[in-house]
């Protein structure tokens, strides 16, 4: 399977709340809350992934068609034509503009991007006003070296090596690319939907970076004082956590809905749900590094969707008292 790993149990490990019982994704019932909805998830690779989980979970009631406008696989939308629910990929691993350098492959040899960090990148935010639900998400990209822009100009980079080009860190070009995605949101005037904010998922490479020769060989999670959210992953997830708090405030005044979609402390957990090596077919004549960042299927991923399908319960019933609330109001008025 793809995303599989032979040594695995990931199908006998379950999150579990504390004081709370969460129950296991019902396919049937999320198709049928979002019967005539669509869906857009709009990161990187990771939110790809997220979709490709949904995919399969929701393949024990029905498979989707391609329905996508473009041949371009970042782009992709599948369509349940039995409850016309569509979903859709929007690739931007940045959130915003995006340009790899041409002059340089930079320090690590992945390339050297130019952000654009107060630039909406159109590919997404001119799509998403016909979608219900966006899950927005972002996290890797940002450990690469970049050149941040602002106002057309160079303000600084993450570890470009550049002369006079100070270096600010991979946060400062994180906080603002989230800023200007959310802005960017903010500012649609055709937009109604919900916006869920997938927070942060940590990697969990061991004995080396993604490139020089970093695994993830566990086979169990780890227990709860075994680990503990610190250093980059916290100071990532809390970038996230103050921004989103500024955007929900803002977007209020326009009758726009966030919710936070926290998955960060249940994916810590999991270093043993990463393909590693395992990560593409045997016969690919290919040279891939241990993949310790995406998740396999079936596998801890998965459990982003009993989240996501617990929070569309509790917005319906959201939405039902709020109408309670407006007919109780037209009542007493007449």
């Amino acid at each position: 399977m793809k995303y599989g790993r032979p040594d695995t149990e990931f199908m006998k490990w379950k999150w579990k709340p504390d004081d709370c019982e969460l129950p296991v994704f019902n396919p049937a019932q999320f198709l049928e809350l979002l019967r005539g909805k669509s869906m857009a998830f709009v990161g990187d690779s990771v939110g790809r992934n997220q979709m490709q989980s949904m995919i399969c979970l929701l393949s024990r009631v029905e498979y989707p068609i391609d329905v996508s406008t473009t041949e371009d696989q970042r782009f992709i939308r599948w369509k349940y034509t039995s409850y016309n629910f569509t979903m859709a990929t929007f690739w931007t691993p940045h959130l915003v503009k995006t340009k790899e350098a041409t002059y340089t492959d930079g320090p690590t040899k992945t390339g050297l991007f130019e952000l654009y960090l107060d630039e909406f990148d159109e590919a997404w935010t001119t799509q998403i006003n016909e979608f219900d639900y966006i899950i927005l998400s972002a996290g890797h990209w940002f450990f690469r070296p970049m050149v941040y822009y602002e106002n057309r100009k160079i303000t600084g980079c993450n570890y470009c090596l550049l002369d006079n080009v100070p270096d600010l860190g991979k946060h400062y070009g994180f906080r603002k690319a989230f800023r200007t995605a959310f802005k960017a949101i903010n500012s649609l005037e055709n937009y109604k939907g919900i916006t869920y904010v997938r927070t942060f998922a940590p990697s969990h490479f061991e004995n080396g970076i993604w490139n020089e020769g970093g695994n993830c060989l566990r086979t169990k999670p780890y227990k709860s004082n075994e680990t503990r959210l610190e250093g980059l992953n916290l100071e990532l997830y809390m970038i996230q956590i103050e921004e989103y708090r500024k955007a929900e405030k803002e977007g209020r005044k326009n009758g726009l809905k966030y919710r936070l979609l926290d998955t960060t402390q249940a994916t810590l957990l999991r270093p043993d749900g990463h393909p590693s090596r395992y990560g593409h077919w045997p016969n690919e004549n290919v040279t891939l590094y241990n993949d310790c960042v995406h998740w396999c299927l079936p596998g801890p991923i998965d459990t982003w969707s009993d989240f996501l399908l617990e929070m569309l319960k509790m917005e319906g019933m959201r939405s039902a008292e709020e109408k309670k609330r407006l007919i109780s109001r037209d009542r007493r008025s007449n």
